[in-house]
């Protein structure tokens, strides 16, 4: 078992959750190398995870839409067809307040925490997008989001929509082509970096992500660590994984119209068979694991979210999984936040942190009542407990 580096401190040793979204205040003292978060329907986990991605993006425009984007929370310009939809980004913070809004996300010190917040563009921004965005885009007042961190700050312009009268303003982002003549023209080279951080959702990977991943990964160590993942599904029957398809264009002479990428997919040498199989074709718990474990090795030194992280896998083989996560995670130096409520992943969960020294995993559970969310922290000592005894800590 690869030893946990002593030199490479994660990049959230806890966090603070203030105006986000759903949850108005949260606090968790202590993060881990792994931590699960657990917790009833409803409550805020998921919403976590989508703050870690918006505080290592550093509050960057292009996360910002993706997590509302995800949600399907996003609003139709008055002056369209319903052909275009744009990221609704009052939702991002919390009751989806009217006037003057922000949050913050981070550690504890919050000189270390990102603020997002609204605010009215300096004159030249403002100048420079009027020339970019058409007026027929511009049925409101401009405004924009304020992204600081250490003191530096990025605005990006927003376009306001909605009729008089109405009691919701909405805020649409401007067009791809837009954003980023907009992003070069604010300077964006002055506002500190990202942390890598990788975001899997409740289902498996596509295709596309399976390739991408382990394109990178390729001809390298974290090959046998992908293929020792799918051998927890499969057993020793799994000899051998490959990614085949053609990456590039395809030539006008296929039958297919010209310029469309062919699809490209997993396959695996199984053990007696003649030939290899679709990945896919070993159903969601094989398609999960394989895919966990490439972005296990594609997060090295970075940050890892995984939403309902029990899908598809058979509870016997959770105390494998996550040995498997811990182990890797170790090794690769990357920080896990994953989400849950099934008590058999929590009590594999709790059974592989016992067994792993020196695992810096923690578990906490989310809660909330009358509005308000906390978190209910447990130490390595509660796990050990807890997975001995068998107790219901959901």
């Amino acid at each position: 078992m690869p030893e946990q580096s002593t030199d490479t401190p994660l990049p959230l040793q806890d966090l603070v959750i203030t105006g986000f979204r759903g949850i108005r205040d949260l606090s968790v003292g202590r993060l881990g190398r792994v931590t699960l978060l657990a917790g009833k329907n409803g409550v805020g986990k998921s919403t976590v995870l989508e703050a870690v991605r918006v505080f290592a993006a550093r509050g960057r425009d292009p996360v910002l839409a993706e997590v509302l984007q995800g949600r399907d929370e996003v609003v139709v310009p008055d002056d369209d067809d319903g052909r275009m939809t744009m990221p609704d980004f009052t939702a991002l913070f919390y009751g989806r307040d009217q006037g003057r809004s922000s949050f913050s996300l981070g550690p504890t010190d919050p000189s270390l925490r990102v603020r997002v917040e609204e605010a009215d563009l300096p004159d030249e921004q403002g100048s420079l997008f009027e020339k970019l965005v058409p007026d027929s885009a511009l049925d409101g007042p401009i405004r924009g989001l304020r992204s600081v961190f250490r003191g530096v700050q990025r605005f990006f312009p927003v376009v306001t929509s909605g009729s008089e009268g109405d009691t919701g303003v909405r805020y649409s982002w401007a067009t791809p082509h837009t954003a980023r003549i907009l992003r070069r023209a604010l300077d964006e080279g002055k506002y500190p970096g990202a942390i890598s951080c990788l975001s899997l959702g409740p289902g498996v990977l596509p295709n596309d992500e399976i390739a991408r991943y382990w394109d990178a990964i390729a001809l390298t160590p974290h090959e046998t660590a992908a293929v020792n993942a799918l051998r927890l599904v499969m057993g020793e029957r799994v000899q051998d994984v490959t990614v085949v398809g053609d990456a590039g264009r395809l030539r006008s002479s296929t039958r297919r119209p010209t310029g469309l990428r062919p699809s490209r997919k997993a396959i695996v040498r199984l053990q007696g068979s003649s030939h290899p199989v679709p990945l896919k074709s070993l159903g969601d718990g094989a398609v999960r694991l394989f895919g966990v474990a490439l972005a296990l090795a594609n997060s090295q030194d970075g940050l890892l979210v995984i939403d309902e992280v029990e899908n598809g896998i058979h509870y016997k083989l959770q105390a494998d999984f996550w040995r498997m996560v811990l182990a890797a995670a170790q090794a690769n130096r990357v920080q896990v936040l994953a989400t849950t409520h099934s008590f058999d992943c929590i009590r594999g969960f709790a059974e592989a942190s016992a067994e792993v020294a020196d695992s810096a995993s923690a578990l906490v559970r989310v809660v909330r009542r009358d509005g308000e969310t906390w978190a209910v922290e447990y130490s390595e000592k509660d796990l050990r407990i807890a997975a001995k005894q068998a107790i219901e800590v959901r």
